[in-house]
């Protein structure tokens, strides 16, 4: 197992898939849009040559945190959820940020995802507010 980042359009391309399981309405030449962005990064879990989940990050200054990498997809292919692969991709993405002198890693998730939440709160994320928001 090996989890390193995607920077290659033709990674992209590979990570569309998965990423489509978490952001249902986004049309894949979107997503390729916003992966191939400057400061977002899209690292993927491997297992041999089959890419079994992705993370996305940027890194910011914002919100209450000082530097933070802000987490926006974390998904692992559906047949291969349950083996570890978000555990893993999560704890690099933690120690990615580290080495970038983030103080937080954070997210933002739906109020009806309780099982997301309680999946981050198990690995020591901590829910501290809300996003509040409207359609413009």
């Amino acid at each position: 197992m090996a989890t390193r980042e995607l920077t290659s359009e033709s990674d992209r391309r590979e990570a569309v898939p998965i990423l489509r399981q978490l952001w249902t309405d986004a049309d894949p030449e979107e997503i390729l849009a916003w992966t191939g962005e400057e400061e977002y990064r899209l690292f993927g879990r491997f297992d041999g040559e089959d890419l079994v989940g992705v993370a996305g990050v940027l890194v910011a200054d914002h919100l209450h945190h000082v530097r933070h990498a802000w987490l926006y997809d974390l998904v692992v292919d559906e047949p291969r959820r349950g083996e570890g692969h978000g555990s893993a991709l999560l704890a690099f993405v933690e120690e990615w940020a580290s080495e970038r002198d983030c103080d937080r890693v954070a997210l933002a998730s739906p109020l009806n995802r309780e099982a997301v939440h309680d999946y981050y709160e198990r690995r020591g994320y901590e829910r501290w507010g809300y996003v509040i928001e409207t359609d413009l």
